[in-house]
């Protein structure tokens, strides 16, 4: 049996981490510091709590990181100061430069570095997200069985360190960016009571973010992980030496979102939220 650690279960995390332990492994999690959300999700999934995160480097075979953006380096250097020396997969969604430098991080403790991006929805019953890897030959299939015959669809890329961050924010940085911008357009045209015109012209095309105002708060409500993201896509553009202002602006949007966290707000307090500036005061 191999055994995983998880950092951490959120959303996505505790739904990968399940899928591993439903194809055989044992799946551990350090509830120290974690939310009672974590926990419930950690326990509805039936996940194994360990005292400590140096208990999870002594037991297990693989680590995934799957975390905000914002803080994947810092989880990546609490690991390493444990001294692990295993298999370490950051599935965040980071730019090339910041996987580059979580690998440097966990290899000096010994660890060998996995770059992993997971593209979709939660796994579940109906919706099979791919894991994409890139790193060390050697080290993707052990990753890759974790998810035999689950909803993970793991899926190895050559290329090495930095091949799976690209095409997570490759993907991101328009799908995101593209919510955020529907929703502002939709804010605009309701401030001049022309939003049913424009749902109109946007239902008309075959397929539109813009027709989606049932998603708007979803966009709002998960922009604290997405802003972040957007900002490590801009990374990623401007490494590239492409314009990387659309995707800043996009986390320029989802800041005056922040309030909004793990909430279900509705449209009409999303598109008041974009009158305020990122402190909450009025524009």
């Amino acid at each position: 049996m191999t055994t995983l650690g998880i950092l951490h279960p959120g959303s996505m995390g505790a739904a990968v981490a399940a899928q591993a332990r439903r194809s055989g492994a044992e799946v551990l999690w350090c509830p120290v510091g974690r939310s009672a959300s974590s926990k419930a999700r950690a326990e509805r999934y039936g996940l194994t709590p360990v005292r400590a995160l140096s208990e999870m480097i002594g037991r297990a075979d693989i680590i995934l990181s799957l975390c905000p953006p914002a803080v994947a380096e810092d989880v990546a250097r609490g690991v390493a100061a444990c001294s692990y020396a295993r298999i370490y997969v950051d599935g965040n969604a980071v730019s090339p430069a910041t996987m580059a430098n979580i690998s440097a991080i966990v290899q000096q403790a010994g660890a060998t570095a996995v770059d992993g991006s997971v593209i979709g929805s939660p796994p579940s019953d109906s919706k099979s997200p791919r894991l994409y890897l890139s790193g060390p030959a050697d080290a993707l299939p052990p990753v890759s069985r974790l998810f035999e015959g689950s909803a993970v669809q793991a899926r190895a890329l050559s290329g090495g360190i930095g091949q799976a961050s690209a095409l997570k924010l490759s993907y991101s940085s328009y799908q995101k960016a593209s919510r955020a911008l529907a929703t502002v357009a939709y804010a605009l045209a309701a401030d001049h009571g022309v939003e049913g015109e424009l749902l109109d012209i946007a239902e008309g095309r075959t397929t539109s973010y813009l027709a989606e105002t049932a998603y708007f708060p979803k966009t709002a409500a998960r922009s604290w992980r997405w802003g972040p993201e957007m900002k490590e896509a801009a990374h990623a553009l401007r490494e590239a030496g492409l314009p990387p202002d659309l995707a800043e602006a996009a986390a320029t949007v989802m800041e005056r979102w922040a309030g909004l966290k793990d909430t279900s707000p509705d449209l009409t307090l999303v598109l008041d939220e974009l009158h305020r500036g990122p402190q909450g005061e009025p524009i």
